[in-house]
């Protein structure tokens, strides 16, 4: 059973998309990617196991984008267009949700984050995933 700390609120910029999520590991599984996708969204995601998200209101919003194989499921709401969430593609009983829709958190908060390289995805290459670098936020003093 997961603690409360891994219990969080979160919702789109609108609102109209309200959840509330268990994170399999806290924020400690923070994480970006190099797929075309990933790359030109930008966000950064944390684990959550595939019933881990509740939606408090709005779920009929949620509209989904599925491109090369199909596998990977990315949620965004209809109304203001900001990504929730995602089925992963790497672990289809998991959910990467997108840490700037979760109250109180900013993707600024992380120091580095792993970025791991979609481009050479271990579902395509048939090898382990690998780290293909880590992005790194120093703010201005």
């Amino acid at each position: 059973m997961a603690d409360d700390a891994d219990i969080r609120a979160g919702q789109c910029h609108c609102g109209t998309v309200r959840f509330e999520v268990t994170l399999s590991d806290g924020l400690n599984s923070a994480r970006r990617c190099t797929c075309s996708y990933c790359r030109m969204l930008g966000a950064v995601a944390v684990s959550a196991e595939l019933g881990g998200i509740r939606f408090l209101q709005g779920e009929d919003a949620l509209t989904s984008y599925r491109f090369n194989s199909g596998v990977a499921q990315h949620f965004f709401c209809a109304r203001c267009g900001i990504y929730t969430h995602h089925q992963r593609r790497s672990n289809p009983n998991q959910y990467g949700v997108n840490v700037a829709c979760l109250d109180g958190v900013s993707p600024f908060d992380f120091a580095q984050v792993p970025v791991v390289d979609g481009v050479n995805h271990p579902k395509d290459t048939n090898a382990p995933a690998r780290l293909a670098g880590t992005l790194r936020f120093v703010p201005a003093e």
